[in-house]
Parts: structure tokens; C-alpha cells; sequence
């Protein structure tokens, strides 16, 4: 084997030193096969240059000969391991290191105690500083150096494919977003632990809502509250009746839905979103009533996305059910007939008249064009966007499940230095567990945010403090010998369905892994530096804490669905500039989507919808309509390999 000159002693296999030029670059068979073991970037970089014969000095002339200006001291670095290559000249230098001893690309790089996915040091002229931070990235190394045509490809497919979408459901819903038009409504409002009151309450709300709504005025506000009052109290409220009850989810969901209609009719007729322009002191509730206001709110949809879908067949069944005899709240709400306005060519004065007149005829009229034209929606409605298209790489494997363990285990494969860079360690830890217990629950979002956490050894929460609590614990469990989850049935979306029977979900998770090795490191270091100086908020996901910009560690539906869609995008996307990416084809997309590859995995390993029902805590009915993709053709296979061994045998 030939070795470059070095200082002091032999080659390490005894053999005569022999001297090539300084750019020689080391192709032997016994580099490319190196074992560096688990001794790190630093361990990798001096076993490779003493094979080669090349001290620290020699290879810091022959970088500097080849271009690469890196120096004395970072090399004697990280030759020590005190520091680690991070920038793009850097990078370069490895890049030539790697080549120099024969190594395969990104040998050496892949070593690194803490790999970042990008490097600022690109060139993005005309960009914000917000858009270079999100697109540099996921640029490759050698960005800087690549034509200006490739380097616009490149910003294109990353704004594209990773950042904003590139489907049109996609960009549709990123142009819709741009501007501001829906009115929301008060947590008082949305606090459906009040009691129920016949009359508006006369209140001033305390907004919460962010800053893409438009607040509603108090009497509106106090209209919302008392719909989803009546609509969540446990009992039906007094002298009323009531068909149906609206848990926590569906109360957030109609108020935002009811918004979005609401701003519909008092955006701007000019402004981009091109409303009704209706004062919004006078909108409110009664208008519901009012079949014409429907028929303009199909219309306004229709023209925005170029079809109806069954979104606004709800709605239209939703307005069907405030009106109905003897159930609707809006038909036993006849003191909101006062307040009917009136709306240039839609509700003239005669109409305000008749339903001062006669409220309970207004309403019967109304509700049955309402269901009539839900049904005409129904025939004519377009799915406008399939909810498997982000996973479809993953859900056309034979084994879905498999396939998307793939990101967690990219992100443990890239996992910093925790001494060295805690924060990210802290992060990446975080974001392991959080597909992870994804995988192996099927949560629902919300019950996996809310999620609480005790250590191992501490006392386990009582079931019946949970169930006023309306969320579950990770804890270590004695008896079971294992971390094990335990959530009531109050907790879920569809606690009362037959699934549950009244009864407490518990979970022991398998030790698959390391799993356990993870959870209890996380709880022990990784947590806490998470949390920095915030407060605790109890459960076990919980957000970086930056002292300037966070004041609540905890996560809501927004925030969690950002940061599980981050991974997605930083581990679980191929990019094929760069390299990186566990899964090709893959697209971004949030954390109800382990529910569909769940579902999918158990139907394709066992053809059983109530099986595939039990992994992610719904019926067999459900998961047929909502969550399964099980194709023909794939039922097919299914049957295929149950008869292929009664073929093979006469």
C-alpha cells in the first residue's frame, strides 16, 4: 500500500515510505472498506490519514494546495474533536478529504456530531431574511457553485414541493391564507361550561383569536355562545329541545366554520377575498335563517374554488339543523328575529316582516330548502384534494408501517452531540419520540399533544383526575413492567362510540428500538433544556423555549401540527439536490396521516377493517370510510398469498 511522508515513525504496515505529489489523491480498496466503528468524526479523520501516511501538518499544505484556505488550528481541531466542520468551506474540505483517501461521498460527513440540514452561507439575493432561513436549508453544499439556471430549479422545487405545496388543493389553500377575512369569536364565547340563557348576554368579550380574524362585535359574540351553549351542556337546557350534543372538537369546529361564513358576507365586495360587504354590527345569527344568504355563501365558494365540494353540503345541513322543528336553536330562538337586517338584494324589508311575523313558519320554510339543496350539493360536489397524496410512497409499500419508521429512525441516525449541542439534541430527541409514539398509538392529535408525562417512579395520576383533566399520562407502569399509556375515554374525539365502552384506553409500548431508552432520556435531560426557564406545563411534548419570543411551552393544534410537519419536511422528504430524506415521493403533512398509514399497514396484514379499527382507536366502519386505502387490487393480493400455499400443494 502505497503512504504520503509523514513525520516520525513507519507506515503503519512496515513498509517503505514512498513520496507522490501533493494532489495525489489515496483510490485503494482497503480505504472504501475502512470500519471507523462508533469512535466518532474525529477518531474516522486521524485513522484515515495515518493509513495514508498524512500527519495534521500534511494535510493542512495539501488542502491549502488544492484551494481549500482552512486553517492550522481548525485542522488541529478537528483532528482533537474540541470543534467539528459546520460551514459550506468547510464542507469543501471534507468533500476533497473524502475523495483523497478513497472514501465514499459523505463517509466523513455523516460522522459529524451534529449535521445540520442546510448552511446559511448560500447566495439569495431578493429574498427576505424569513425565506433564505426556510430555504437555505434544504440547498445542497455546493449551491454557491452551481449555474444560476440549476440554482433557480433548485429555490423552485424546495418553495414548491417542501415549503408551500404542489398540488392546487395546496396552493390554493396557501393564496386563501394570504389574506384575512373570517370573524372570530371570544374564549368566553367558546366556554361552553357557562349556562345556557334564553336572552344575549351582554358581555365584553376578551379576544383570543389571532390576528388573521377579524373579532366579533359583543352581541354577535354573545349569539355564539349561546348556540354552542346549548349545543354542549350536558343536559338540555330547560324548556328546550335538543337532538344531538357537540363535544370540545366540534364546538371549535362550528365556531370557525360559522366564522368563515360570517366574514364571507362582511368582507369588502372589492378586496381580495370579494365578500358581501355587509356592516358587521349587523350581522347575526337570524340571517341564517334566511335562504338567500345561503344561496350567495354557494356561489361565493363556488367561485373562489371552482367547484362545490361536501364541505359546504355540511354547511348547508348545519343551517338545515339550527332551523328544524322541534330541535333547532335557531326556531326556538324567536327574540332573534329582531335583529334580521336588511341586506340590498338578498333580505328586503317584506322579508325582515315576515320573520318578525311569524319566526317559527321563517324557519320551517327555510329549513326545507336548506337540506333540499345540501342533497343537490351532494350530486354535484368534486373531492378537491386526496388525503393520501402525501403519503401514497408510503401507503403503496407492502408495509407501511416500515416505510415511515424510516424517518425516525434518519433523525436518531443524525443526532447531535447532547453534550455539545443540547438544544438540538433536545429537539431532535423530541421529534424521534413524537413520530414514534405516533406510530405505535394512532392517536388523534390532540390526545397525543396533550399527552402527560411522569417520570419512572413517580406516582401514576388517578384515572378519574384524568378524566376531568380530559387527557391521558405516559407512565412507567410496575406491574406491566413497561412505559404505558393510559387515557380515559372522555379524552377522545369518539369516547362514546362502542370502541371504548366506557372504558380507559391503556397502552403498554414495546421496547422496539430503544424506545424506552429515548423516553426516559428525554424526560430526564432533554426536557428540561427544552423548557429552558418556562414554566411546566405537564405534558410530554413541549416547545423550544426562546426567552425573547415564547411565553407558553405548550403546544396547541397549530403549533403541533407545524412541528410534526417540520420533520416531515426536514428527515422525511427526499430531496434529490441534496441527498437527504428518508422516504422518495413523500410529501409534507401532519400528524393525522400516521392514522391513515396505520390503518392501511393492518389491512394489508390481515384484510380485517375492525383489526385495522382497533390500531387507531375507531370502528370498522369508520376506518372503511375515513382512513383506509385498500384498493381492489390490494385486497387481491391479500386473498392471493392466503391461497398461495393450498395452490402450491396438490
Amino acid at each position: 500500500m502505497a503512504h504520503r511522508s509523514h513525520c516520525g515513525g513507519t507506515p503503519p504496515d512496515g513498509s517503505k515510505r514512498q513520496r507522490f505529489p501533493a494532489s495525489q489523491l489515496y483510490q485503494t480498496e482497503a480505504a472504501a472498506k475502512l470500519d471507523f466503528g462508533a469512535g466518532g468524526f474525529a477518531s474516522a479523520l486521524k485513522l484515515c490519514a495515518e493509513r495514508h501516511g498524512d500527519s495534521r501538518a500534511q494535510l493542512h499544505r495539501v488542502l491549502n494546495q488544492a484551494g481549500h484556505a482552512i486553517g492550522r488550528s481548525s485542522i488541529y481541531s478537528w483532528w482533537r474533536g474540541a470543534q467539528s466542520p459546520r460551514d459550506v468551506k468547510a464542507m469543501r474540505a471534507i468533500a476533497f478529504i473524502e475523495r483523497r483517501y478513497g472514501l465514499g461521498e459523505g463517509e466523513l460527513r455523516r460522522l459529524l456530531p451534529y449535521q445540520r440540514r442546510g448552511y446559511y452561507g448560500h447566495q439569495l439575493p431578493g429574498l427576505t431574511a424569513s425565506e433564505r432561513r426556510r430555504i437555505s436549508s434544504h440547498l445542497p453544499e455546493d449551491f454557491n457553485d452551481r449555474p444560476v439556471t440549476e440554482q433557480d430549479q433548485i429555490i423552485s422545487w424546495v418553495r414548491t414541493v417542501i415549503l408551500g405545496g404542489s398540488t392546487p388543493y395546496r396552493r390554493y389553500q396557501r393564496n386563501a391564507q394570504s389574506f384575512a377575512y373570517a370573524v372570530g369569536f371570544s374564549a368566553e364565547a367558546c366556554d361552553t361550561s357557562m349556562p345556557y340563557s334564553l336572552k344575549p348576554k351582554k358581555f365584553e368579550p376578551h379576544f383570543t383569536v389571532g390576528v388573521d380574524r377579524v373579532p366579533a362585535p359583543a352581541a354577535l359574540d354573545a349569539e355564539m355562545a349561546d348556540l354552542l351553549r346549548f349545543k354542549a351542556s350536558e343536559i338540555t337546557p330547560l324548556r328546550l329541545n335538543r337532538s344531538g350534543v357537540w363535544g370540545e372538537a366540534s364546538v371549535q369546529q362550528r365556531a370557525a366554520h360559522i366564522g368563515l361564513l360570517f366574514g364571507a358576507l362582511t368582507a369588502h365586495p372589492d378586496g381580495p377575498a370579494k365578500g358581501l360587504g355587509v356592516p358587521l354590527e349587523k350581522i347575526s345569527f337570524a340571517m341564517l335563517a334566511h335562504p338567500g344568504i345561503w344561496a350567495w355563501y354557494l356561489q361565493w365558494r363556488r367561485a373562489r374554488r371552482g367547484f362545490l365540494t361536501l364541505w359546504e353540503a355540511d354547511m348547508l345541513l348545519l343551517g338545515g339543523a339550527l332551523t328544524r322543528e322541534p330541535t333547532g336553536w335557531l326556531r326556538q330562538s324567536p327574540h332573534l328575529a329582531g335583529r334580521m337586517p336588511e341586506v340590498p338584494n338578498i333580505i328586503t324589508r317584506e322579508d325582515v316582516s315576515r320573520a318578525q311575523a311569524d319566526w317559527e313558519a321563517y324557519c320551517d320554510q327555510a329549513c326545507a330548502k336548506l337540506c333540499a339543496w345540501a342533497s343537490d350539493v351532494k350530486r354535484v360536489a368534486k373531492i378537491h384534494r386526496d388525503p393520501f397524496e402525501a403519503i401514497l410512497p408510503v401507503l403503496e409499500s407492502d408495509t407501511p408501517v416500515q416505510v415511515y419508521a424510516r424517518i425516525p429512525a434518519e433523525v436518531l441516525r443524525t443526532l447531535p452531540d447532547r453534550r455539545r449541542y443540547p438544544v438540538a439534541a433536545a429537539e431532535a430527541t423530541r421529534s424521534c419520540l413524537m413520530l414514534k409514539l405516533g406510530l405505535h398509538t394512532g392517536l388523534r392529535q390532540r390526545n397525543l399533544r396533550e399527552l402527560r408525562a411522569s417520570k419512572r417512579g413517580a406516582k401514576p395520576t388517578p384515572m378519574t383526575q384524568l378524566e376531568s383533566l380530559r387527557c391521558g399520562e405516559l407512565g412507567w407502569d410496575e406491574d406491566k413492567n413497561g412505559w404505558t399509556i393510559r387515557i380515559p375515554a372522555a379524552a377522545f374525539k369518539n369516547g362514546r362510540s362502542s370502541y371504548f365502552a366506557d372504558r380507559p384506553y391503556i397502552l403498554r409500548l414495546p421496547d422496539t428500538g430503544g424506545l424506552y431508552t429515548h423516553i426516559e432520556l428525554y424526560l430526564a435531560k432533554h426536557r428540561a433544556v427544552l423548557l429552558s426557564t418556562a414554566s411546566d406545563p405537564g405534558t410530554l411534548f413541549v416547545k423550544t423555549v426562546k426567552r425573547l419570543t415564547t411565553k407558553d411551552a405548550s403546544y396547541d393544534s397549530t403549533t403541533f401540527y407545524m412541528a410534526w410537519r417540520e420533520v416531515v419536511q426536514r428527515y422525511g422528504v427526499f430531496n434529490p439536490y441534496t441527498g437527504k430524506g428518508a422516504i422518495k415521493g413523500l410529501l409534507p403533512h401532519g400528524p393525522h396521516n400516521v392514522r391513515d398509514i396505520l390503518a392501511t399497514h393492518i389491512l394489508k396484514r390481515t384484510g380485517s377493517f375492525e383489526q385495522a379499527g382497533y390500531a387507531i382507536q375507531d370502528t370498522a366502519a369508520t376506518v372503511a370510510r375515513h382512513y383506509s386505502r385498500f384498493l381492489p387490487g390490494d385486497k387481491a393480493a391479500f386473498i392471493s398469498r392466503l391461497l398461495e400455499t393450498d395452490w402450491a400443494t396438490p
